[in-house]
């Protein structure tokens, strides 16, 4: 049974960085993707960065690129998403999730399996 822990999250200031953990526990099975989302309070939640585990791919939504990195560490079984320049509307609860399709172009898909959620909370 796969399991996913995030970790990571925290209050940082404007402008600042913070890398978030997804670790995996059990066996991917036919999940071939990981993606993060983001939780605004009181909004639903969307994705910003997936990642295939088979390759090199990601995909990252418009919003977060070139400020946003998801990558992994095979070994550890660990997936990471690494953000910069971090602003108020950043702030949430981050969840990863394991996908069943990956496609180049839109990303990881067909979700099944999530983790409880880290908070991270950007302040001014």
């Amino acid at each position: 049974l796969l399991q996913l822990v995030e970790s990571g999250g925290e209050t940082v200031q404007t402008g600042g960085s913070l890398t978030l953990s997804c670790a995996a526990s059990g066996s991917f099975g036919s999940n071939n993707c990981i993606g993060w989302f983001h939780q605004a309070p009181g909004k639903e939640r969307e994705g910003v960065a997936s990642l295939y585990l088979g390759g090199s791919g990601t995909n990252y939504a418009d919003s977060r690129k070139g400020r946003f990195t998801i990558s992994q560490d095979n070994a550890k079984k660990t997936i990471y998403l690494q953000m910069n320049d971090l602003q108020l509307e950043d702030t949430g609860v981050y969840y990863c999730a394991a996908g069943r399709e990956w496609s180049s172009t839109v990303g990881c898909g067909r979700y099944d399996t999530w983790g409880q959620g880290t908070q991270v909370t950007v302040s001014s």
